[in-house]
């Protein structure tokens, strides 16, 4: 590699890694955000069957914000999504163990996302002690150059 600026090429190299990291960083903390939220939605899905019992009134959300007001006809017909397009019919414990089985997927997701984060973070700090070692060797180099030129 052809350094004429003293190492400036591989500074500017290590200085466009840091901001590829950076932003694959962000874009798994959104990635956290979405399951996080998925996670929220099977608790309050888990605690409304928990609650609920046939005959009970619920609000359905139809979109737009606007909601219906039903009654619950059987709580033992809980149609849950299995994922991939496909949903069951299940009785209501049933529909708690299958949700409770996606929220720990979810977590286990999460666990992984995070773990990424952190490796990605680790190699993101090497590369900056890396760069600031770079720096510094390039002002003692410069400083030298100067007191030198001094001394002629």
């Amino acid at each position: 590699m052809m350094g004429g600026g003293g190492g400036g090429g591989e500074l500017q190299q290590l200085s466009q890694e840091l901001q590829a990291i950076e932003e694959e960083v962000e874009e798994l903390q959104e990635e956290v955000q979405g399951l996080t939220n998925e996670k929220s939605e099977i608790d309050e899905a888990i605690e409304a069957l928990e609650t609920l019992e046939s005959g009970s009134t619920v609000q359905v959300p139809l979109g737009g914000d606007a909601y219906l007001r039903a009654e619950v006809q059987d709580i033992d017909e809980v149609v849950v999504g299995l994922g991939g397009g496909y949903a069951a019919e299940q009785t209501e414990e049933d529909a708690i163990d299958t949700l409770e089985t996606k929220k720990e997927n979810v977590d286990d997701q999460i666990d992984d996302v995070q773990s990424e984060i952190a490796e990605l973070e680790a190699e993101s700090s090497e590369l900056e002690q890396k760069a600031q070692q770079m720096q510094q060797q390039q002002m003692q180099q410069q400083m030298q150059q100067m007191q030198q030129q001094d001394e002629e």
